[in-house]
C-alpha cells in the first residue's frame, strides 16, 4: 500500500481485511464460477458460498428469512428496487432532508409520476425527530424511508423509534443503511425495519460492486426488472419468490465472496470494538480540529449515535482547495463537496459554498494518522491567514 493517510472510509473502506484479499485470491482461483447455473462441483461449491454468505448477512441484520436476502450491485441498486418496487402513483412516501441522492433522486422521478413526497428536515444537532415523522402520515402513506446514518454530519437516527411508528401506523418502513451496516447493529425485528438496504464496499469491508437488501417477512416487493434465474428456464415471467423476485442474471459472485470474508472479520472482531475504536478516533479529531481557529465544524460536541464520519470548513477557502493540499502536501485522502446529499448541505448552509471536507476513519486508522491530519489542517489554516495579509 503506498505511503497514503486515507481518511475518505465515507466512500469506500480502504485498506480491506488481508484476509479478504486472500479469500478473493482463493475463491476466484478455486471456485471462480458461475453459481447455481449447473450441477458440477466447483458451481455447487460457489453455490453453497453464496447461500452460505445470504444466510450470515440475514443473521447479521436479524432478518426473518436467508431467502430474502437479495443481492444487488449496490446500494442504490437495492433502494431503487425498494422504492420503485413499493411506491406507485396516488400512493405517499416521507423521508427526509439528510437523505443521499441515492433516494433522493428515485423518489424526485416518482413525484413527477404522481407520488407524492414529504421530507422531514433534522434538527440543528443533525437528528429527525420522530414525531415529525408521525405528523406527516396520511391515509396513503405507503412508505418512510431514512438514512440510517449521514454520510456528511455522521448522527445515526433514531430508526427504532421510527420504526415503531410506521409500525402502529400500517406503513412500510426502509432504511438506507450505506454508512451504518458494519458500524452499528441493525436489528430488523427489535427495529420493526421493513427493508434493509445496504452496500457490500463500506463498513461492510468487501469489495465494489455488491451489495443487497433484506426484506421482511410478508413484504412484497413488486418485480421492476427481470431476466435469467438458473432455474425454470422454461418459465415466460420472472420468477415471483425470493431471492429470484429480485435477482437476475449472472450474480456477482466475487463481489459475494468477499463481502462474506469481510463480515467474517467483522464478527471476529466485534462489531462493538471496532465501532468503540472508531468513535475513539473521531473524537480525536473532533476536538483537535476544534481548538483550530479558522475551521467551522459541522457536528456537536457529544458524538454519541455518531458513527466515524465528520465534516468541516476553512474558513474563507473552498473545500475542493483544501482537499487539494491536504492530498498534494500532505498525502491525505479526503472527500470534499456536496456528498451527494444536497438537502443536507442546504440546511447546512455549505451549498453556497460548494460544500465541505469529509473526513471518514475506518477500522485500520490510528491516532497518528490523527495527529498529522489534525497539524495539516491547522498549517493549511495558516497558510490561507497568511495569504490573505
Amino acid at each position: 500500500m503506498m505511503n497514503i493517510i486515507y481518511l475518505d472510509n465515507g466512500a469506500t473502506s480502504y485498506p480491506k481485511p488481508e484476509e479478504v484479499y486472500q479469500y478473493l485470491d482463493y475463491f476466484y482461483r478455486n471456485f471462480g464460477v458461475n453459481p447455481g447455473r449447473s450441477g458440477y462441483d466447483l458451481c455447487l461449491e460457489a453455490g453453497d458460498m453464496v447461500e452460505n454468505t445470504r444466510k450470515m448477512l440475514t443473521e447479521f441484520f436479524n432478518g426473518s428469512d436467508p431467502n430474502r436476502l437479495c443481492f444487488t450491485y449496490n446500494s442504490t441498486d437495492a433502494l431503487n428496487l425498494t422504492i420503485f418496487g413499493i411506491l406507485q402513483p396516488g400512493d405517499h412516501a416521507i423521508s427526509t432532508t439528510i437523505e443521499h441522492n441515492s433516494v433522493l433522486r428515485p423518489l424526485y422521478h416518482l413525484s413527477l409520476q404522481g407520488v407524492e413526497v414529504d421530507y422531514v428536515p433534522f434538527d440543528r444537532k443533525g437528528f429527525v425527530d420522530p414525531a415529525d415523522i408521525k405528523k406527516k402520515i396520511k391515509k396513503n402513506t405507503k412508505l418512510v424511508i431514512v438514512n440510517h446514518a449521514s454520510n456528511v454530519i455522521g448522527t445515526v437516527q433514531p430508526i427504532k423509534e421510527i420504526g415503531r411508528i410506521c409500525k402502529e401506523n400500517g406503513v412500510l418502513f426502509a432504511i438506507d443503511a450505506s454508512q451504518s451496516a458494519g458500524k452499528v447493529p441493525i436489528d430488523m425485528k427489535g427495529m420493526n425495519i421493513d427493508v434493509v438496504c445496504f452496500t457490500g464496499h463500506k463498513s461492510l469491508l468487501g469489495p465494489t460492486g455488491i451489495g443487497g437488501l433484506c426484506v421482511a417477512e410478508g413484504v412484497e416487493i413488486k418485480i421492476t426488472r427481470a431476466g435469467g434465474t438458473g432455474v425454470r428456464s422454461a418459465q415466460r415471467t420472472h420468477l415471483e419468490e425470493y431471492p429470484y423476485r429480485l435477482e437476475y442474471g449472472t450474480p456477482n459472485v466475487m463481489g459475494i465472496a468477499g463481502l462474506r470474508a469481510g463480515l467474517k472479520w467483522i464478527q471476529e472482531k466485534g462489531l462493538e470494538n471496532i465501532h468503540h475504536q472508531e468513535m475513539k478516533l473521531t473524537e480525536m479529531l473532533v476536538n483537535g480540529l476544534k481548538e483550530i481557529d479558522g475551521v467551522t465544524l459541522y457536528c456537536q460536541d457529544d458524538l454519541t449515535d455518531h458513527i466515524s464520519v465528520m465534516a468541516f470548513n476553512v474558513n474563507g477557502m473552498e473545500a475542493q482547495d483544501v482537499g487539494i493540499m491536504l492530498d498534494v502536501d500532505y498525502n491525505i485522502a479526503c472527500r470534499t463537496g456536496l456528498h451527494c446529499a444536497p438537502l443536507v448541505h442546504e440546511q447546512l448552509g455549505t451549498d453556497k459554498i460548494k460544500g465541505a471536507v469529509r473526513f471518514g476513519i475506518g477500522p485500520f486508522n490510528t491516532e497518528d494518522h490523527i495527529r498529522i491530519a489534525i497539524q495539516a489542517v491547522r498549517e493549511i489554516v495558516e497558510f490561507h491567514q497568511k495569504k490573505k495579509v
